[in-house]
């Protein structure tokens, strides 16, 4: 499993500077001016510093942008990175600046001299998470070396105390990347599930559920997903109650198909490969989880995951079978590559009929359509509660996840209608992102705040954003833990 960097946060000591090996980071403002840690560093770089500074090329540098001056001279280091960073940046410029500083580092020791400068645990938190590399299967490396990163400051002791829940949060989203990376031959149901049995070490209460015990429960829709597969279906429950005692609790259902072919509909094969992402919101409600656990938060949350294989076989559903779900209500299967919905509307009536949740909040990779309406900038959001879903658009906002709130509607509801059976699992090709999740409204109870998140389009990309790589992103751990924080958290 692959670990953020450890960051560590100390004391100003200039006279470690010139003798560090690696990296030295300097933080100039948009007016080039010197702090006392760059003005030691301009000292032992006999002024070519101050002489950057000045130049064309840092005035044409943006807000949270870096430049290298290699082989300083006058210096141990490889080369100083030069950061350029208003005194007060916001949270989205900061944590830029801290990736650029990822970037630049590799697996370079670093030692960031940030003095008494505003919101440097953000630019720790944007070096954490731009930090990431699956590497878990690549032969003929050597183990990466543990470089040390090491943020010169002020107040150590007070920016160290602050960090502390984001490093957390940070070991969350490496949880969920790691776990969407792998492919599906390493990450079975049974692999994943045992994954989340070991969060026990953590203190999170994990149950998991096998097929005997779904088939008791009446999981119909779900076990018929799984069942053309040789791995077997699961759903595990994961139970943080670090709140009051009693209170409901705030519950997230992921889906977690590991490999999705389509199964009887089969998917085209260019492109099957990505199908090992279709566990992404499984993948994000456990990071979720794991980065409550490690913050210890006051708050009482439990992650539900459905983990399936959607595969072809003698025993597949087919189209045009009948299924019943866990609420009672029938589905006629017009397409087996719509399957995700067949998975959560089980779970989350499981989740309501079980723990009578506070609210409800459903995170999967769940259609195509999503990516075409809205890009790889931004998860489709559906609720039918305003204020719990205005309080998570602010939450991914200020978390800078991309979020962009679609319509639910009747009219689109309608076309779910069966002449078979009490609703068929697609509506066809007009605003199929729309009629998915009014697919799941009609297993939301009427009592319950509910948040359907598609995120197809976020889970993984096939270019490097701003805080990972190309591949996955960890899109909603951010912005979900923040929610708990501000919402669902007590005193």
């Amino acid at each position: 499993m692959t670990s953020p960097a450890k960051i560590t946060f100390a004391e100003t000591d200039l006279d470690r500077v010139a003798d560090a090996p690696g990296r030295v980071a300097v933080i100039l403002d948009e007016e080039g001016r010197l702090d006392p840690g760059a003005r030691r560093v301009n000292r032992q770089m006999r002024q070519a510093l101050s002489r950057f500074a000045e130049s064309k090329a840092f005035a044409e540098m943006k807000p949270g942008d870096l430049a290298s001056l290699a082989s300083p001279t006058g210096m141990e280091a490889e080369a100083v990175d030069v950061l350029k960073l208003p005194r007060r940046p916001d949270v989205d410029i900061a944590r830029k600046a801290g990736a650029a500083l990822a970037k630049a580092r590799g697996t370079a020791d670093l030692l960031v001299l940030a003095g008494g400068r505003a919101r440097i645990t953000e630019v720790a938190m944007g070096l954490a998470l731009r930090g990431y590399e699956f590497a878990d299967h690549k032969t003929g490396r050597d183990a990466p070396r543990k470089a040390s990163v090491t943020v010169m400051c002020s107040k150590p002791d007070e920016l160290a105390a602050e960090f502390a829940p984001m490093a957390a949060v940070a070991e969350g989203v490496f949880f969920t990347r790691d776990l969407v990376s792998e492919p599906a031959n390493v990450l079975t149901t049974t692999e994943f599930a045992d994954r989340l049995v070991a969060l026990g070490d953590l203190g999170v209460e994990v149950e998991v559920l096998e097929e005997d015990r779904l088939e008791e429960l009446g999981m119909g829709a779900l076990l018929a997903v799984g069942q053309g597969s040789d791995s077997p279906s699961k759903v595990v429950v994961m139970k943080w109650m670090g709140g009051t005692e009693g209170e409901a609790p705030l519950a997230l259902v992921g889906k977690g198909v590991v490999f999705d072919t389509g199964g009887i509909s089969l998917k085209p094969a260019a492109g099957m490969e990505d199908m090992t992402m279709d566990m992404g919101g499984a993948g994000v409600v456990s990071g979720v989880m794991k980065a409550l656990a490690l913050r210890k938060a006051p708050a009482n949350v439990v992650g539900l995951v459905g983990l399936v294989e959607n595969m072809p076989s003698g025993n597949a559903t087919r189209p045009g079978d009948i299924v019943k779900s866990m609420k009672g209500d029938t589905v006629e299967v017009i397409n087996t590559d719509a399957e995700g919905r067949l998975l959560l509307c089980d779970v989350m009536w499981y989740a309501q009929e079980t723990f009578r949740p506070a609210g409800m909040i459903d995170l999967a990779t769940l259609t195509g359509a999503v990516i075409i309406a809205l890009g790889h900038d931004n998860a489709g959001v559906f609720s039918n509660d305003d204020p719990l879903c205005n309080a998570f658009l602010k939450s991914a906002e200020a978390e800078c996840e991309g979020a962009w709130r679609l319509p639910l509607g009747q009219s689109y509801d309608d076309q779910l209608k069966s002449q078979k059976a009490d609703m068929k699992n697609v509506g066809g090709r007009p605003a199929g992102s729309i009629t998915a999740a009014q697919f799941l409204k009609r297993f939301v109870q009427d009592e319950t705040p509910w948040i359907h998140l598609d995120i197809a389009g976020v889970a993984q990309v096939a270019k490097d954003t701003d805080l990972a790589p190309k591949g996955a992103t960890g899109w909603g751990v951010m912005a979900l833990d923040r929610l708990v924080r501000d919402r669902f958290e007590r005193g």
